[in-house]
């Protein structure tokens, strides 16, 4: 049986990753999956009053998302902030062929992109929250940077170049 992927589209709220993941999904016939839809009620809650989750809140997240894709043991693309190290390596643990896609850009720019979108639970007053938690990718051989200082299709086709290179590849 041919290993599956599992193609991440990570960083920070506001950085595009659910937009990058998704048009990764069409472009790729793959199952797209959004990390928010299985943050607790309470979770979300808690952002909604402009608070940061503590690690310990964030422990359940990781471990009902991870579980969702072991059980379903397809590839898939994943939209998920990766602010800690130590979460990501719990998607390494899975057994995919994992890449992941760092959606980086500054905050001043991320911040100005959260204020035009509308309806989300998480508010721009916490992204100095998500920068500060954000463990930096070091080391990370499975971790390719991609720059969000660009028109959303350059930065889809970007994404889609580099995941198509990986699934060449593996």
């Amino acid at each position: 049986m041919t290993q599956p992927y599992l193609i991440i589209s990570m960083g920070v709220s506001g950085s595009g990753k659910s937009t990058v993941a998704q048009m990764l999904s069409d472009k790729f016939k793959l199952p797209f999956l959004e990390a928010d839809d299985f943050h607790s009620a309470e979770n979300k809650a808690h952002m909604a009053e402009g608070k940061a989750l503590t690690d310990e809140m964030r422990e359940p997240w990781i471990a009902s998302i991870c579980e969702k894709i072991k059980s379903d043991g397809k590839s898939c693309v994943l939209a998920y902030s990766g602010l800690r190290r130590s979460h990501r390596q719990k998607f390494r643990e899975l057994g995919f062929r994992t890449l992941f896609l760092y959606l980086n850009g500054s905050k001043e720019l991320i911040a100005q992109r959260m204020s035009e979108r509308a309806g989300h639970f998480m508010p721009v007053s916490l992204l100095d929250s998500q920068f500060a938690s954000m463990d930096a990718p070091q080391d990370e051989p499975d971790m390719v940077l991609v720059s969000i200082d660009a028109t959303v299709p350059e930065i889809v086709d970007s994404a889609t170049k580099i995941t198509s290179d990986f699934i060449a590849k593996h």
